[in-house]
């Protein structure tokens, strides 16, 4: 006689998943609040969705899947409509030849079952299910919709909307006519706006530019530093796509001639973000450009930023003294910013008090008192230093020394007890100094405060998941080799020259095939020793000073950048993009 099978409820109890004591609990909230098994299991918390999700597939003898944080196959998703996915509740997530991989959210759902039968037939595929969460689901669901795709759609409700407008007898009914048309025109255009800013958000891009052509709209992403094209779009819609954006940041529609600057907020996948707006006028149109900042993102370590070695030990050092400057130089999005967060992080002690003045805030530091500065009403990194000042601060954060009035106050606070933080842009570490003294700073003024400089740049990451060793050509080993000779012994561990080996990343689509992911920073940094606090007095020259620092143990940025190719972490091209003078 056939064993009869177990119900999931035995099965849950059987493996240990719940008790019978929680499934008497869960009987009575099912008997309760009328809701399924699932629906009570998981409104008691006695599992959360995932694991459950694993349990019903090993109930069902299905392998489990995870798709919250997986990029999906774009060849898979082309087998089956959007529409069809959204009524059966599945999704293609990898297609091998012939072999469809579907992860569905209901096992005993026969009309998707049916569905998936008849596509096999249909297209000769072989399938294999897998099975996952509602959540996984609606992520990867929200995943297959291209932004094309989206955008393609929000357009075509507008040109509808448009054609039943014209369609109308506008003299007999012209108030319904106005007031019904706007929201329905706006509509398609908000949905526009938040497809661009959503997938910016997914595609990890820092920044998001939306150009008028002559002839269309194009819309770029920097991931990682470098700008992708995104989206071309009719021209027709750029006006609207300025002004909705311009309503988001409270800037004003109708100046078209002058540049603004606004900013505005959003919460997306329970995440917080800003968003640092700029509006240009140029020949085709109004540009916008948005700065992405990730407000949930917590703060990195020194280590997660690329530092390591001597030039860790010797920042290390500097940030713990109990006053004095401590510059971080480079151009604009650098990193900069980020490196002072990391810093204020390990300083951020309940014995301190730390007052930052930003432009903007970009991370939120529990603890650190952080104040934006607001030219338009007189707040600027001069006059909120003079503040700052009578706020009985140990360490201050001023985001960037531009002119001399904010060198001389940062110079002064040094002298009187701060620990100071800020940034400058100039392009090594070297050059800080006669960059310092060009703004009216003494030089002895100069080597009483400062104590140390960090100049830095980013270079892309090769994918993990794609990365692979590469050849060495004769050119590269030579220059590595040339480069590296004189290294300093601490900064030389884990890195052998005799046996040089580099890798690059092939491309795969967790990188969207550009081989990299993510970006590391590549440092030099320079203490103010009293040799070169000697030098600066007798007010030499940028060329003794930097042969002084190498002496003394400082290594450059491309030097650093060569260890990390070396390392497997950033490729040879990547290091000579950046640091190339």
């Amino acid at each position: 006689m056939q064993e009869k099978r177990k119900t999931f409820e035995q099965f849950l109890v059987d493996q240990k998943y719940l008790t019978p004591r929680q499934l008497s609990t869960v009987h009575l909230e099912v008997a309760e609040n009328k809701q399924s098994l699932e629906a009570s299991i998981l409104s008691l918390k006695l599992m959360d969705e995932e694991r459950l999700t694993r349990a019903l597939a090993a109930y069902f003898h299905l392998p489990y899947a995870d798709l919250r944080n997986q990029n999906l196959s774009k060849e898979a998703l082309s087998v089956i409509s959007q529409e069809t996915m959204e009524n059966y509740k599945f999704i293609p997530f990898a297609k091998d030849g012939n072999l469809l991989r579907i992860a569905l959210t209901n096992p005993s759902d026969l009309q998707a079952l049916e569905a998936l039968e008849f596509l096999a037939q249909q297209n000769k595929y072989r399938i294999e299910l897998y099975l996952i969460s509602k959540t996984s689901y609606q992520d990867a669901l929200r995943k297959s919709r291209t932004a094309s795709a989206e955008v393609g759609e929000a357009l075509a409700i507008m040109r509808q909307n448009e054609q039943q407008g014209k369609k109308k007898d506008e003299p007999k009914q012209p108030a319904k006519t106005e007031t019904a048309g706007k929201p329905a025109t706006e509509a398609p255009i908000t949905k526009i706006v938040d497809v661009v800013l959503r997938h910016a958000i997914e595609s990890r891009a820092s920044d998001i530019h939306i150009e008028p052509q002559e002839n269309d709209l194009r819309i770029r992403y920097r991931v990682d530093g470098v700008l992708q094209s995104s989206l071309v779009v009719p021209k027709v819609v750029h006006p609207a796509i300025v002004s909705r954006i311009k309503i988001l940041s409270n800037l004003k529609i109708d100046e078209q001639r002058l540049p603004q600057d606004g900013r505005f907020h959003m919460d997306v996948d329970r995440r917080s973000i800003d968003f640092r707006v700029s509006t240009l006028p140029n020949v085709n149109g109004e540009k916008v450009v948005m700065r992405i900042l990730d407000k949930s993102g917590g703060v990195p370590t020194l280590q997660d930023l690329g530092l390591d070695g001597m030039k860790l030990t010797r920042f290390k050092d500097n940030i713990s003294k109990p006053h004095g400057m401590v510059l971080v130089t480079g151009p604009t999005g650098s990193g900069k910013s980020t490196t002072l967060y990391a810093v204020l992080g390990i300083l951020n002690k309940i014995g301190v008090n730390i007052v930052t003045l930003e432009d903007p805030v970009e991370y939120f530091i529990p603890g650190v008192n952080q104040s934006q500065i607001n030219p338009d009403i007189g707040l600027t990194f001069a006059s909120g230093l003079r503040s700052i000042l009578r706020q009985d601060p140990n360490i201050i954060m001023v985001g960037e020394i531009r002119d001399r009035e904010t060198a001389e106050l940062a110079v002064h606070s040094a002298l009187t007890g701060h620990l100071v933080f800020s940034t400058l842009h100039t392009n090594d570490a070297v050059g800080a100094i006669p960059r310092l003294i060009d703004m009216g700073i003494e030089s002895f003024l100069l080597t009483a405060s400062v104590n140390m400089v960090m100049a830095q740049r980013l270079v892309r990451k090769i994918c993990l998941s794609c990365r692979k060793e590469s050849a060495v050509l004769p050119e590269v080993r030579e220059m590595l080799k040339t480069e590296l000779k004189n290294l300093p012994a601490e900064e030389a561990k884990g890195v052998d020259l005799k046996n040089i080996k580099i890798f690059a990343g092939k491309g795969c689509r967790i990188c969207g095939n550009s081989g990299y992911s993510g970006r590391i920073a590549i440092y030099e940094v320079m203490p103010l020793s009293d040799k070169i606090k000697a030098m600066i007095l007798n007010h030499e020259s940028y060329a003794k000073l930097q042969e002084l620092a190498r002496a003394e143990g400082m290594i450059g940025m491309k030097e650093d950048g060569l260890i990390k190719v070396l390392k497997g972490i950033t490729t040879v091209e990547e290091v000579l993009r950046v640091t190339k003078e």
